[in-house]
This record gives structure tokens, sequence and C-alpha cells, in this order.
């Protein structure tokens, strides 16, 4: 069964009862048993329903894996994985370019327990290996990352990491289960932030870990019923609903993420540009390889000040600024301020974040409409600087 086909077929029967080819929503909280302890698999839906049981089905099959459990939040998906095998003493590794979200956890939330955090460029594979201890539990990698679109060697970091005795944890929020397989490049679980591209729509919070091994997927799903973090079938149901569309709509961001990752090298107020589509990107060769696509996602540094940049992405007329990314409407936001502002400055500077750099999250819109609004912006800040320019010179 292909992709696309399985995102619409598997594990989505039509309705016995009626017919519905639309799989039905089971709102509820309890179910009538036969006897004590007698039911027919489901008792009280914080362990278990019917249509988030569906989800974690398609979910696992997308990934090619056996086991998935669904949370309220990406950030409660992490949070279950961390709690499962970091203890006082533990350690984990985790890039230097990795969400502000994952980032305040580790160091707000593991490390004054106990947990060692260790950071490396994850690009220098002999780096990675130095720092991975005996007491590394978890290694930790987002490819590409948030939000420099930096991209690593999935497979290499996990012959290391297993060498050690280390777990690989890939989050494979960008990239999708459509561009890129994680379990096949060597990754012990998987991570998503359902809100963004899977569910797709800008209208769920959601969050999901995923495994082939069942005995490293069952401390995670253990804590899924053992703290409750799980979202409502309503949740559920749209992100199933989402997911029908996931081949289309990857094929159009991608397509839409380079030709503007392609305009935007060419203006002079762009500093830099990160996809990994661009021959120019340090990781394109290894995205070439491991992944069937680029992904939807661009950032770039702006040439001028913090100011500006704040100006620039609060005016867009299609790139709505706001949190998030993955959804049929383009979105754009300042790392800085916003995603990563947990992080204290000077560590962003340190890890190379600036504080210009802009990320993009491009619709599904009409590919002319989503760089007219980009280039028109830039020009216009460009304007600018030259009518300062030659005030000066007059002066």
């Amino acid at each position: 069964m292909e992709f696309s086909t399985k995102t619409i077929h598997f594990n989505q029967p039509p309705d016995p009862v009626t017919g519905s080819v639309v799989s039905p929503i089971y709102q509820t909280t309890t179910y009538q048993q036969e006897g004590p302890g007698e039911n027919k698999g489901f008792d009280y839906s914080r362990t278990n329903n019917p249509t988030r049981k569906r989800l974690e089905g398609v979910l696992a099959e997308l990934e090619g894996a056996s086991h998935c459990a669904v949370f309220g939040s990406g950030l409660a998906a992490e949070h279950a994985i961390l709690q499962a095998y970091l203890t006082p003493g533990t350690e984990i590794v985790v890039p230097q370019d990795v969400y502000g979200g994952t980032f305040r956890m580790l160091h707000k939330v593991f490390e004054p327990i106990g947990c060692k955090v260790s950071d490396v460029d994850f690009a220098d594979l002999e780096a990675v290996s130095r720092v991975i201890t005996h007491q590394t539990k978890l290694v930790w990698l987002e490819s590409p990352t948030n939000p420099r679109l930096l991209v690593y060697d999935i497979k290499a970091i996990s012959k290391i990491a297993h060498a050690k005795g280390a777990l690989v944890v890939v989050d494979n929020t960008f990239a999708t289960p459509y561009f890129q397989q994680p379990f096949d490049l060597g990754a012990d679980l998987v991570l998503h932030s359902v809100t963004k591209y899977l569910a797709g729509h800008s209208d769920l919070i959601q969050g999901a870990v995923i495994a082939r091994d069942a005995a490293v997927f069952e401390p995670v799903g253990f804590l899924q019923n053992a703290l409750g973090g799980v979202p409502s079938a309503f949740d559920c149901w749209l992100t199933l609903r989402g997911l029908k569309t996931l081949e289309l709509r990857m094929e159009r961001h991608a397509v839409n993420a380079q030709k503007i990752a392609e305009a935007l090298e060419q203006h002079p107020r762009v500093k830099r540009v990160y996809f990994p589509g661009l021959d120019s990107h340090p990781g394109h060769a290894i995205a070439k390889a491991q992944m069937t696509g680029f992904g939807g996602m661009v950032s770039f540094e702006l040439d001028g000040t913090v100011e500006e940049a704040s100006q620039y992405v609060s005016s867009r007329q299609y790139f709505a600024l706001g949190e998030s990314l993955g959804g049929v409407r383009a979105l754009v936001c300042l790392p800085c301020k916003m995603t990563h502002a947990s992080i204290p400055a000077e560590t962003r500077h340190a890890l190379g974040l600036s504080d210009t750099l802009i990320r993009l999250s491009p619709g599904i819109e009409a590919t002319k409409d989503l760089i007219s609004d980009l280039i028109e912006g830039l020009d216009a800040l460009g304007a600018k600087a030259g009518v300062r320019e030659k005030e000066l010179v007059q002066a």
C-alpha cells in the first residue's frame, strides 16, 4: 500500500453499523463492561479510546513502525520520553540548534533534578562520539532542526550512539514521514508535534511518540496512561482528517519552500538562507541521501537590525505573524522574540541563532503570491535604507 493510500485507507474501515466512509468520533469517557474487568478492549478513555487508537495505528504505519502513543501536545510527548529514560545522574546529548521548548524543558525541568544535558555540533561526528558516555541514555536529534534547518546524518549518529548503549530519538516534525523515515536510518523513537504538518490546519494541539520495538515503547506507553496527557477524541478525529491530504500538502509546501528559498538567496537584504534544498546548504548532500524531499520550512537572516526584522515580520500580507508552523496558511515568526525567546540571548548567539533570523512556514497558497509578499517587504526595507543614506550624505 502506497503512502497516500495508507493515509486514507489504513486502519480506517467504513463504520460497520451505518456504512459511513468517515470513521466516527467516539466521544465517550467510559464503556459498559460485560462483567468486572471484562470489556471489549476499552474501559476508560484516558487509557484507550477507539478514535485515538485508530489514529495511533495510522501514525505508526506511516512511520513504518508498530507502536504509537499520542499526547495532548508535542511537549507532552517529549516529556514522556524524557521522563521514561532520564533519571538523576544520566545524560542526554542534543544538537546545538534545538527547538526553544525542548531547550526550556531540558534546562528548566530535567537539569534541576540532576540530569545532564550536553550539546554538541552534530555535524562533527567525532565530537558526537567524544561527548557520548556510559551515562548517556538518549541522543536527541532534530533533522532538519528548528529554526536553522540544519541536517544531520541520522544513520551515522545512530551507529555511534548504539555502539555506546544510548537510544536515538528523532524529532521528525519538520520532515514528516512523507519525506523521511528515521527508523530505516537507525532511530529507536520518533517524535512528532502532530500540531504541525500531520494535522496540517492550525486547529489543534497534539503530539506523538512512535517506536518499532515494544520494549523501547513500553515505558512511554505506560506514562501516557499514568500521567493522562492524552488528546480528545475530537482532536484525534481532526488529525485523521488532516492526514488524508498529507502527501498533497507536503508536495505543495515543498515546492513553495524551494522557490521562496531561491528567490530570497538573490536579494541584497538577505544575509543567508537556510533551506536543505539549496546547493549552498551545508547539509544538502545528506538531505538528498536520507530524505525524499526537502520539506516546507525556510529560514533566513535579514541583513539589518532586529527592529527592521520585527517590522518586516509584522507587515506581511499573506504570511501571518504567529507561533507554530505546518498549516495550510503561511506563517512567519522571529524566533529570538517568539519560539526561542526562552533561550537566553547570550546562549542563542553562542549557538549561532541570530536576532535577525526569520523563520517561514510557507502554506499551500500560490507560489507567486508568497514570493511577491516577501520580496516587496524586503524591497521596502531597502528603499528606506537608501533614503537614510541619502539624507546622511546631504547633511
